[in-house]
């Protein structure tokens, strides 16, 4: 039987059903794990809006300068998302992730975030709110290879 490659982000379009919108929730999560800025930014709209924690910018330019300055600093990053609600072309899901920085010290990102889709799939919005907490190594609960 052949293997199929799970589906990216874009393949899912609005409006959103549960199915679809836990699809697009898992599509994002793999995205993310990849750790790659340039596949994660084709995943939203030229001009896409972000509130990052404190920063707000635009455009995937600014994603790919951002992702790659968290991913440098974020060291082996692993990421869980959960859909938390959905409707038309919107859905939130809260999230999970881990790293460590250069001197080894592991945290735990707790946040959540609201996404807006435009009708290709792209995510016209992202609104992202997070607090990290210092953990143990011994305390990860996200331990996979890449």
């Amino acid at each position: 039987m052949p293997q199929t490659s799970p589906p990216k982000p874009t393949d899912i379009k609005p409006p959103f059903t549960e199915e679809t919108a836990r699809a697009k929730v898992k599509a994002a999560e793999n995205a993310w794990n990849t750790r790659d800025p340039n596949r994660v930014a084709m995943a939203y709209t030229e001009n896409s809006e972000w509130r990052n924690r404190a920063e707000f910018f635009t455009g995937r330019d600014a994603i790919r300068e951002i992702l790659s300055r968290k991913w440098e600093r974020e060291l082996d990053y692993r990421l869980m998302k959960e859909l938390w609600a959905f409707t038309g072309n919107k859905i939130s899901v809260r999230f999970e992730y881990e790293y460590h920085d250069a001197n080894g010290q592991w945290f735990r990102t707790h946040g959540n975030e609201h996404w807006e889709f435009d009708e290709t799939g792209l995510m016209a919005r992202r609104d992202m709110s997070a607090n990290d907490v210092p953990i143990e190594e011994s305390e990860r609960r996200y331990r996979w290879e890449r």
